[in-house]
């Protein structure tokens, strides 16, 4: 089976309308398929984006995912793609909201799901204070997926300031790692592209990386700049500012070949911790 793909990641201004957002989801997803991507990422909060928690919560899917999930089945079914339809916030049984990506197989089926591990507890360079703790329950497991063309290694967002959960998906095989984001615009301007990068470089994969943009409900801004990165750093693609679909050729040949050349995931070494 061939090792190479044809990649698109979405870039969304997604506001607290579900009905309009998944609509306009859909016809993004069907554009992508149309240009001949196989494997189709969306960004967090792809259905549902507002800087109130309590918006955020009583928008919020059912548990299974709802209609809403079984339309993005449907679609990947219909289209014969991939897809990772960004991340969905669903009603847990304890109140608390579960932001949980899903990745589809191309004949509808889910072949996994991922609960985002790390909560965005954060005092913005503003004063702006986050705490998605006190309304979203954690997940507790990291997750690698098998696809047609190599092992993907799930994430959400915030989780990209915590390399070792990176490590440990590449150390499991991973040699491409989804990041859907919806990453703040103050230390989106600072951070996300060195971020992504080390994240690339540091464990030989390919990352790819949907995003929201512009202004959303709530007072929320995010940064836009959706990026697709190959494994030694480079850029392929960054959609900017503004919505729309960036794509890329991927190759897993490729992962290979540079763990090959540097092979720093066989040079991890136990060590003591400082105490």
């Amino acid at each position: 089976m061939s090792t190479a793909f044809k990649l698109a990641c979405l870039q969304m201004n997604s506001g607290s309308d579900i009905a309009a957002n998944l609509s306009t989801l859909k016809q993004m997803i069907t554009t992508a398929a149309d240009e001949g991507a196989q494997l189709v990422m969306a960004p967090e909060y792809a259905l549902l984006m507002d800087g109130s928690g309590r918006v955020m919560r009583e928008g919020s899917l059912p548990t299974d995912g709802g209609e809403a999930l079984r339309e993005m089945q449907a679609l990947a079914a219909k289209l014969k793609i991939w897809l990772l339809p960004g991340s969905l916030t669903l009603r847990g049984d304890d109140e608390r909201i579960i932001n949980r990506s899903y990745l589809i197989n191309a004949g509808g089926s889910i072949v996994a799901s991922y609960d985002k591990i790390h909560m965005f507890d954060v005092t913005l360079p503003d004063g702006k204070v986050i705490r998605e703790s006190s309304a979203y329950r954690p997940g507790e497991s990291a997750v690698i997926a098998q696809t047609p063309w190599g092992k993907l290694g799930m994430s959400i967002c915030y989780d990209l300031r915590f390399p070792q959960l990176y490590r440990t998906l590449a150390q499991g095989g991973a040699e491409f790692l989804s990041i859907p984001s919806s990453f703040q615009r103050q230390t989106g301007k600072a951070h996300w592209h060195t971020l992504l990068r080390a994240r690339a470089i540091e464990n030989a994969a390919y990352v790819f990386a949907p995003a929201m943009c512009g202004e959303h409900g709530g007072n929320r801004q995010t940064y836009g700049h959706a990026l697709i990165v190959d494994p030694w750093g480079e850029v392929l693609a960054d959609a900017g500012e503004e919505p729309g679909i960036i794509y890329a050729q991927i190759d897993a040949a490729r992962v290979a070949k540079i763990r090959s050349m540097m092979p720093s995931l066989q040079h991890d070494r136990p060590y003591a911790v400082p105490v």
